[in-house]
């Protein structure tokens, strides 16, 4: 029995309609926020950007005001608004802008933009193509950073208000970048947030890396928030305590960490509940050295 070629185009637009759908939805999910959203050229990157912007409740043109910027884009981006709005109105931290960039949409480039130059080759546990494991497409965290440095945030100082108080914060890989950008450049933010770090890129060469570059960070006071989800595998918490012990024995004076531990929590789910966490101890990191 034939089946009809009505049917037959009738089913395939059908699928291409659902596909469709589905697709423009993750778009929506991933690359668009429920805040302002800007496009940026990057000349450093050579492509274009989005960034998210979040603005404080009553924002008022004339103030300037802390800022957040972080990785991972849409992820928790919710739970950050509402962490600093509510930790604002409690008066344990300053209300901020929060900028958020997202990893680019049609092309796989996170690893790309987060990962560390010395760290070009195994990015995940899990077996990977030949072609996903291209030493190409890892390891320009160097790029990534200069793009926020030259880039993104002129562009925020020229378009909003923002003062000296300033954070990074980023969540797996993008917790790795967080821990390049503090010994790379330590003077580019006040805190610095990594959550979930993937450290243990190459037998935990980003851990190593840490460690030798930590008397890099000698001057102002700097702070450092670490966190792990107390259900996350052996290599991610073995990297984690390299950390913490790399802190311990290398650290200068100035340099002042914090750390927590969050009990039952898998890698995806320990950041939503590290946020106000790291929010409260960098305040109480500024209330400490504000003199």
């Amino acid at each position: 029995m034939k089946v009809p070629y009505k049917l037959i185009f009738a089913v395939l637009l059908a699928l291409f309609l659902c596909t469709s759908l589905l697709v423009y939805k993750r778009y929506l999910d991933d690359y668009t926020s429920d805040f302002i959203d800007h496009n940026i050229y990057s000349s450093v990157l050579g492509e274009h950007r989005k960034v998210f912007i979040r603005l404080p409740e009553n924002y008022d043109k004339r103030k300037a005001y802390p800022l957040i910027v972080k990785s991972d884009g849409n992820f928790n981006l919710s739970r950050w608004d509402e962490s600093v709005a509510e930790l604002s109105r409690q008066n344990k931290v300053e209300d901020s802008i929060i900028v958020a960039i997202p990893n680019l949409f049609w092309v796989d480039a996170r690893n790309r933009d987060l990962v560390p130059p010395y760290a070009r080759k195994d990015v995940k546990i899990e077996a990977r193509l030949a072609s996903d494991n291209d030493p190409s497409i890892f390891g320009q965290a160097n790029l990534f950073l200069a793009f926020i440095e030259t880039e993104v945030l002129p562009f925020i100082e020229t378009t909003y208000a923002i003062n000296d108080n300033r954070v990074l914060s980023g969540f797996s890989a993008g917790g790795s970048f967080v821990l390049y950008a503090i010994v790379t450049k330590p003077k580019l933010f006040t805190g610095y947030f990594a959550f979930s770090p993937a450290a243990w890129y190459d037998e935990s060469v980003v851990v190593r890396e840490f460690k030798n570059s930590l008397s890099s960070t000698t001057g102002d006071p700097l702070f450092l928030y670490l966190s792990l989800g107390g259900a996350e595998n052996n290599i991610i918490t073995a990297s984690f305590k390299g950390l913490l012990s790399a802190i311990q024995s290398n650290a200068p004076d100035n340099f002042y960490s914090a750390f927590s531990f969050s009990e039952d929590a898998e890698h995806i789910e320990n950041p939503y509940v590290s946020v106000p966490k790291a929010l409260e101890a960098y305040y109480e990191f500024r209330a400490e050295n504000s003199h």
